[in-house]
């Protein structure tokens, strides 16, 4: 029983004590962020016909079904082209701010606004890609997802603080005043409305403790919730993207073009996902290679759950995966749903790979200095989104 307590003890005071995977948790901003960003660059020119008034799920349609399943979306507080122009933009604006990690607890917010009022107003446009970058513009708000390679930590290297300067005050006024808004109004649900004012107090409680006691017990307080947070949050990645695959991996084996090894071959014969006619066509006459791409594919995704106990053969079938959804963002012309999933694996990734990725990147930049350690990469996590100073010692690698 002692050592029994003894280790639980230690795991409350890892959990709590600092961020886990501050890496993996940065690689997952930056590349939701990026596929966001790049999907919404990408469908500009038919924003309107996918989201906005000159789609075939009109308003009034969209209005009925949000009533029915009370699904968030800001494009329902009016039918004018410019309020969509407007949401359209800060989405897109919020992808930028995420992606470099400025002020990561404001524009994660906005982030997540814009993903879900775009994808549930128009909800039959969407594929499996768009589904994971749903839910994970959700789990990324209770990140601290801007500890390393981000604006908020270079700012708190420089300056003490990641909350320093008067940009953070201003962006949290304005929303609290569109929040305001939509609660006087009526815009939100009930759980909605709990959880905007909730990350509004939060983050209000968190600048006045970074301002005022840095060092007392109410900021330490608050640092221990939000590890906590994190913490579960990655957790609760992780979770999803192993449940994605074991279902995804289940469902394929009841099927009988999996069962008989051809199921690859009926998508490569149909327009729509054949970007590449020649090379799609190349693949499907060699019944072989299709037999195998078809049972390997369903084998991975079944088997990646049961090999997180295993850190090499884990890594072995991330890399796998990984050039799973590249060959299906090349052969069948899918490279969001490619991105969003690759992206997703990326939390499994090893923190030593990722220290190695991140030097080589570092090391591309104009007018770095060969010797020394990478400013915005070092062994240790550097403080960002108004953290203390951790301990100095590497984030272990994730299972």
């Amino acid at each position: 029983m002692r050592r029994l307590r003894a280790s639980a003890g230690r795991a409350l005071a890892e959990v709590s004590g600092r961020a886990l995977g501050p890496y993996q948790s940065a690689v997952i901003r930056i590349g939701f962020a990026g596929t966001w960003l790049f999907f919404l660059i990408r469908e500009f020119p038919n924003r309107a016909e996918l989201y906005g008034p000159d789609g075939p799920w009109s308003f009034g349609l969209a209005e009925r079904l949000i009533a029915s399943n009370r699904a968030f979306t800001v494009l329902m507080w009016s039918d004018a082209h410019l309020w969509f122009e407007a949401v359209y933009a800060l989405s897109a604006l919020a992808s930028v701010g995420l992606l470099l990690g400025w002020r990561t607890r404001a524009t994660s917010v906005v982030f997540m606004i814009g993903v879900l009022s775009l994808q549930n107003r128009s909800v039959f446009m969407g594929d499996g890609g768009d589904n994971v970058i749903h839910l994970m513009a959700m789990y990324l708000v209770v990140t601290r997802c801007a500890q390393v390679w981000s604006l908020d930590a270079r700012r708190a290297r420089r300056r003490g603080a990641a909350t320093a300067g008067a940009a953070g005050p201003v962006l949290w006024g304005v929303l609290g005043a569109v929040f305001a808004y939509g609660a006087a109004t009526g815009r939100f649900t009930t759980g909605w409305l709990a959880a905007f004012a909730a990350l509004w107090v939060v983050a209000a409680l968190w600048w006045m403790a970074d301002r005022y006691e840095p060092r007392g017990e109410g900021r330490a307080t608050l640092d221990v919730l939000a590890n906590l947070l994190h913490n579960a949050g990655m957790l609760v990645i992780m979770g999803e993207v192993c449940l994605i695959y074991a279902t995804a991996g289940w469902y394929k084996i009841q099927g009988s073009r999996w069962q008989d090894g051809t199921a690859l071959y009926y998508p490569l014969g149909l327009d729509y996902f054949t970007p590449w006619p020649g090379l799609s066509a190349l693949l499907a006459s060699s019944g072989t290679l299709v037999m195998l791409l078809s049972y390997g594919t369903v084998a991975v995704q079944v088997a990646f759950p049961f090999t997180l106990f295993n850190r090499r053969l884990k890594n072995v079938l991330l890399a796998v995966m990984m050039l799973e959804h590249a060959g299906i963002a090349v052969l069948l012309g899918l490279p969001f749903f490619s991105l969003a999933m690759i992206t997703a694996d990326a939390v499994f990734l090893p923190t030593a790979f990722l220290l190695w990725l991140g030097g080589r990147f570092t090391a591309l930049r104009p007018g770095r200095r060969r010797a020394g350690p990478p400013a915005d990469g070092p062994a240790a996590p550097l403080p960002a989104q108004g953290e203390p100073e951790p301990e100095p010692r590497p984030s272990p690698v994730p299972r």
